[in-house]
């Protein structure tokens, strides 16, 4: 078998070193592929830059590998949030549209009905039904 005049097997450098960090980002590059946050056919790339410094004599190298990747970023997730003052506590209060429209009203998964923040609707009907004033009782009174 021929020699050959420079050997620099990737798989073999520094004990396999360099193989096994080419190996792990390329786990990295898979699990983001497969990612369903990120944009399937977006580009991902690995980089593998081997940096070659020689003595002053230039007998020896110093060789120095890394390996980067470059990876699809996250797509952002967005929503729309209510938000104004309780009349009750004076506080400001904060929660997510669920409904699509304000004040709508709709039928969730489980078949339930809730207003426009998720909250059910028999449940603010009962507290609702507590703070019913009867009139009539105190016009008697």
């Amino acid at each position: 078998m021929k020699r050959k005049d420079i050997e620099f097997d990737v798989s073999r450098v520094a004990s396999g070193a360099l193989q096994e960090k080419i190996d792990g980002e390329m786990n990295k590059v898979f699990a983001n592929i497969h990612d369903m946050n990120t944009e399937a056919g977006a580009k991902r790339t690995l980089t593998v830059k081997i940096e070659l410094k020689p003595n002053d004599n230039r007998e020896t190298v110093d060789v120095k590998a890394d390996v980067t990747v470059k990876l699809a970023p996250v797509e952002g997730v967005t929503t729309t949030m209510l938000t104004g003052k309780s009349l009750a506590t004076g506080k400001i209060e904060a929660r997510e549209l669920k409904s699509g429209t304000p004040g709508q009203t709709y039928i969730d998964d489980n078949g339930e009905q809730r207003t426009d923040t998720g909250e059910p609707i028999d449940v603010i009907e009962k507290e609702m039904s507590n703070k019913i004033i009867d009139l009539q009782q105190k016009k008697r009174g």
